[in-house]
């Protein structure tokens, strides 16, 4: 009979620490292989439907209809980018009409800075030439690692559709894999962890897709409005920049910016896109990621923040792309096992968004007067790091 030995509590911590430090370092160091394999496993989760309608309805070898189901994706992927491409380079076009009218607008900032700090153009020029003294050299160094990382960028998208064929093909096995890992009386909170995991990731990601769509709508009809010039390609390039969380909206409301100076040199038409970039993130924020991207699994701010930037720290991009979806699966596990369940709580948001007073709803974010009504491991709801300014409670 074997026993078992039960560990104090500060050998726990240590070793649930240690293990998430040694996986953190992991991934680190094995980023470029892993990265793609995780952005591959997410995608599989969302086309895994597709595949099913492909073998249930029009009873298609399993093979088929995984080869058609990818091709589908990487064809409608191709479709979206060179559609893109072709609307950058009628704005490349306008290059010359964007330096002009960006000339202009450094000119009148010159001239605000000589009246106002006494600095002539000739005075604020050298301060320019002193401050890209090394411009030269670092723009040598940032070309090599652009060229490197476009390499990488291109091996990934050969790589990824491949992956997804494959952890489609091998769904089944990889099941039995974690079965024999664990022991029949575990076999049930297995299930429930596996099944938890794709409803999350696929909640997530659907979520985040139809974000981006409602996003690009609404930044485009608002550029319209103000008489932007690619009005449509820049609201659909804020869509996808706005997946990556926090720095995707900054750029892509530089890139607008920028565009807007193919059109007019005049500074209310910039002024207006700010406006607009304004108005859109407040109606993200407040009204399309508690509707939409809130799903399975609630994740307080504080972990997203760290999340993405650890995330970013560690793989850029893309890391930061898949830090809340990975919170989230690892919540989903911490959640349904006993030893790790405070870690799960530590991460979750049961904190009441809202009170009521006289039929007015107000935020709170406190602890005061509120009993603990965490949702047992069957009825998880998880929130996104974009909280809302006001949510009503559950």
């Amino acid at each position: 009979m074997i026993e078992t030995i039960k560990l104090p509590f500060y050998a726990k911590f240590a070793f649930v620490l240690l293990a998430l430090l040694l996986s953190g370092y992991l991934f680190y160091i094995g980023q470029g292989i892993i990265v793609p394999i995780l952005l591959a496993f997410f995608i599989a989760i969302i086309l895994r439907p597709i595949v099913d309608f492909f073998n249930k309805k029009l009873r298609l070898p399993n093979v088929i209809a995984i080869a058609l189901t990818v091709t589908f994706f990487v064809i409608l992927i191709l479709g979206i980018f060179t559609i893109i491409s072709m609307q950058i380079s009628d704005m490349v076009n306008d290059f010359d009409k964007i330096q002009r009218n960006l000339n202009t607008h450094l000119s009148h900032f010159q001239n605000f800075v000589r009246e106002n700090f006494n600095l002539s153009k000739k005075e604020q020029a050298e301060y320019i030439d002193d401050a890209t003294v090394d411009s030269i050299e670092k723009g040598k160094e940032l070309i090599g690692t652009t060229l490197l990382s476009f390499s990488d960028t291109l091996l990934n998208a050969i790589l990824i559709p491949i992956y997804i064929f494959l952890i489609l093909l091998y769904k089944s096995l990889f099941v039995k894999f974690f079965e024999k890992l664990v022991s029949q009386d575990n076999k049930s909170t297995l299930f429930d962890i596996l099944e938890q995991i794709k409803v999350v990731v696929k909640s997530y990601i659907v979520g985040l897709i139809l974000e981006m769509i409602f996003i690009s709508v609404l930044t485009s009809v608002g550029l319209m409005i103000i008489g932007v010039k690619y009005a449509i390609l820049l609201g659909v390039i804020t869509g996808l920049l706005n997946i990556i969380p926090y720095i995707g909206i900054l750029v892509a409301g530089i890139l607008t910016i920028v565009a807007t100076l193919t059109g007019s040199a005049d500074l209310s038409v910039i002024i207006g896109v700010i406006i607009v970039n304004l108005i859109v993130q407040l109606i993200d924020n407040n009204l399309l990621v508690p509707l939409i991207v809130s799903s399975k699994v609630k994740i307080n701010a504080l972990v997203s923040i760290v999340g993405i930037i650890i995330g970013g720290a560690m793989a850029g991009i893309s890391g930061m792309f898949l830090a809340i979806p990975i919170i989230a699966i690892l919540k989903v596990i911490f959640d349904r096992i006993e030893t790790l369940e405070p870690w799960g709580y530590l991460m979750g948001d049961t904190l009441p968004k809202t009170y009521e007073w006289h039929n007015i709803r107000f935020p709170r974010y406190d602890f005061e007067n509120f009993t603990d009504t965490t949702p047992n491991s069957n009825e998880i709801n998880i929130e996104i790091v974009k909280a809302p300014t006001s949510e009503t409670s559950e």
